[in-house]
C-alpha cells in the first residue's frame, strides 16, 4: 500500500460536491472531462487524502473506453464496454461528477434492466502497449467474433452456436419475430426451412464456442 505523504491524511470517504453520495476507496466514479464536450471518464478510486489545506486528492485507476485505446473500438465492443487500465493516477475529488458500476461481464449480461451509470469490464489493458489481459476469448457465429451483448443473436439447437441475424441472411427485425431457428449447417437439404431450433436474444456469458487468440 502506497505510504501517506507528510501533511496528509487518509480519509475513509469523500462526499461528492453538491450531492449526498459518498465515495470510498473501491468504488467507481464519473470524473469530469476538461473538454466537456466528451463523455465523463471512467475510474476506481484506490485511495482519497486530504493534504494540510484540506484539498481532497483521490488516486484513481482509468478505465479506458474501446475507442481510447491503440485498437479502437471494433465491432464487438458493446456500448458500454470499458476496459481497466494499468495506467494510475491523482486528480482534484472536485472533479468526481458522480458514482457509477462496472459489472463483470457475467454480470451485466444478467442485469434485466442496464441503467445510465451501468457498464462492464472483461478485459484488463496495459496503456503502453495496447496488450489486453485475457488475450483469448469465446468467439460466435460464422464471423468468428467475441459477444457484443448489445447485439441480438440467434442459436441453433442442434449445434448450440450461435449468429447474427445478418450472417445468416436475416433482417433484425425477422429474427425478432422468429419462434425457431436451425443453422443451414444442421438442416438437410429437404428440411432447410422447418423450424427446428427455439430463439433465444442472446448468448450467456457463460456461452462457449472455440476459443481463439484474436487481436483487438
Amino acid at each position: 500500500m502506497a505510504k501517506t505523504r507528510p501533511g496528509r491524511k487518509d480519509l475513509d470517504s469523500y462526499t461528492i460536491r453538491g450531492t449526498n453520495k459518498i465515495v470510498r476507496a473501491g468504488d467507481c466514479v464519473l470524473m469530469r472531462p476538461s473538454d466537456t464536450s466528451k463523455p465523463p471518464y471512467v475510474a476506481r478510486v484506490e485511495k482519497i487524502e486530504q493534504d494540510n489545506r484540506n484539498n481532497v486528492k483521490v488516486r484513481v485507476r482509468w478505465y479506458y473506453r474501446p475507442e481510447e485505446s491503440i485498437g479502437g473500438r471494433r465491432q464487438f465492443h458493446g456500448a458500454k464496454e470499458l476496459f481497466l487500465s494499468d495506467h494510475y493516477d491523482v486528480q482534484s475529488a472536485h472533479t468526481i461528477e458522480g458514482k457509477c458500476l462496472v459489472h463483470s461481464f457475467k454480470n451485466y449480461t444478467k442485469l434485466e434492466n442496464v441503467g445510465a451509470e451501468d457498464y462492464y469490464c472483461r478485459f484488463e489493458y496495459k496503456a503502453a502497449t495496447g496488450a489486453f489481459t485475457p488475450d483469448r476469448v469465446a468467439v460466435y457465429c460464422k464471423c468468428e467474433m467475441p459477444y457484443n451483448p448489445d447485439d441480438l443473436m440467434v442459436q441453433c439447437e442442434g449445434c448450440k452456436d450461435w449468429y447474427h441475424p445478418a450472417c445468416v441472411g436475416m433482417t433484425i427485425e425477422e429474427a425478432k419475430k422468429l419462434d425457431h431457428f436451425v443453422c443451414s449447417e444442421c438442416s438437410s437439404d429437404d428440411d432447410m426451412k422447418k423450424p427446428q431450433a427455439t430463439f433465444s436474444a442472446s448468448p450467456g456469458a457463460d456461452g462457449k464456442v472455440d476459443s481463439k487468440r484474436r487481436k483487438r
